[in-house]
């Protein structure tokens, strides 16, 4: 089975390409670029860097976040024209799932934090044993998430954990421990748990992003309604 991948979840981004359960090529993408005018050329890239036709991909798989919102909706939205036009399934994979995985090999049976930086003071956290979600997806401070941790030994990925990574030593001191490489690249992981995916099918459209924070757009919409009501 032959997997074509897209992440937009950072600033840099990646696409990947696997087959068979084993990822072949996996590229970063130019952050200088938007993503509007650099995706269809990385994709394109990547498979001919692979001696891939698109008419020879099974499948495709997009990080549906959490992450930049404009960056997930144009990785999305370029996943599924490209999933329609193939009639092809489309896989939506958590961009913390993606990191869980890329962890697990050097957490050494720690549990597993992955921190998304969110801006504003804040990360996306999700709590991992080994490849098994045990805290859904949450936006909140540092601090508070790490109180919830106690002293369990930890490893942490992202980077949110390279933003933070004074203040998780400072609460967990040995416990706590930063992965070598934070900002891995996703793809890759994305087009294997695509590929080992047992969820039942889904059509492209039905593939949303995962907001874990409620839009900007959202909390003025909001914020003015209360205030009519006031």
């Amino acid at each position: 089975m032959v997997i074509l991948a897209l992440d937009t979840t950072t600033p840099t981004g990646s696409c990947a390409l696997a087959v068979d359960g084993v990822v072949v090529r996996e590229e970063a993408s130019d952050p200088s670029l938007p993503p509007a005018t650099r995706l269809p050329l990385d994709l394109m890239t990547l498979l001919d860097h692979g001696s891939t036709k698109l008419a020879e991909v099974d499948g495709f798989a997009v990080a549906i976040g959490p992450g930049s919102f404009t960056g997930l909706r144009i990785g999305i939205a370029m996943m599924q024209g490209l999933a329609f036009a193939a009639g092809k399934p489309l896989h939506g994979v958590s961009a913390l799932d993606a990191l869980a995985r890329m962890g697990h090999s050097e957490a050494e049976g720690r549990q597993i934090a992955t921190w998304v930086d969110a801006w504003r003071g804040e990360v996306y956290a999700a709590r991992y044993d080994g490849e098994r979600e045990i805290d859904a997806p949450v936006v909140a401070a540092p601090d508070q998430i790490l109180i919830g941790l106690g002293q369990e030994p930890t490893f942490f990925i992202g980077d949110g954990a390279r933003t933070y990574e004074d203040k998780i030593r400072g609460a967990l001191g040995d416990a706590g421990r930063v992965a070598s490489l934070p900002t891995p690249l996703l793809a890759g992981a994305i087009a294997i748990l695509a590929g080992a995916s047992r969820d039942a099918y889904a059509p492209p459209h039905a593939i949303r992003p995962l907001y874990v924070r409620r839009t900007d757009a959202e909390l003025v919409r909001d914020l003015r309604a209360t205030r009519s009501h006031a």
